[in-house]
C-alpha cells in the first residue's frame, strides 16, 4: 500500500471515529441498497461507510463498482441507516452527485459489516 493511501486511510478512520451520533429513537430494522455516484472512489468513501456502520452496529457490505460508483447494502435500525446515508452525502472530501436507495428483504444470518474488494 502506498504512503498516500496509508495516510488517507488513517485520516478517514480518525474522521469516522469523530462523527457524533444524535440520540436515536429506537426504530424498525430495515435493509437498504444504496448506490452513490460522483467523486466517491479514491477518497476513502468505502472505509468511512465501514467505520461508521461498525460503530452503529449496522450489518451488510460496501464495494466499489467499475463505473466509479460505490454500492452498499445496509441493515439495521431505520434511523441509523438514514443517519449514515446523510453523513456520506455531506462528506466534504467526496462529492455525491446522485444517490439511489431501494428497500431489500432483511437477512437474518448477517452478523457484521464488510468491505467487498
Amino acid at each position: 500500500m502506498g504512503l498516500f493511501k496509508k495516510l488517507r486511510n488513517k485520516y478517514v478512520i480518525w474522521h469516522a471515529n469523530r462523527v457524533k451520533f444524535p440520540e436515536f429513537t429506537p426504530s424498525i430494522i430495515v435493509r437498504k441498497k444504496a448506490a452513490f455516484s460522483g467523486r466517491v472512489q479514491k477518497v476513502g468513501f468505502r472505509l468511512e461507510i465501514y467505520c461508521i456502520a461498525r460503530r452503529m452496529k449496522i450489518t451488510g457490505w460496501v464495494r466499489n463498482l467499475k463505473d466509479g460508483s460505490v454500492e452498499a447494502e445496509l441493515q439495521g435500525e431505520q434511523s441509523h441507516i438514514d443517519f449514515l446515508i446523510n453523513c456520506m452525502r455531506s462528506l466534504k472530501r467526496a462529492s455525491v452527485k446522485k444517490m439511489a436507495i431501494i428497500d431489500l428483504p432483511i437477512r437474518e444470518d448477517e452478523e457484521s459489516f464488510t468491505i467487498v474488494e
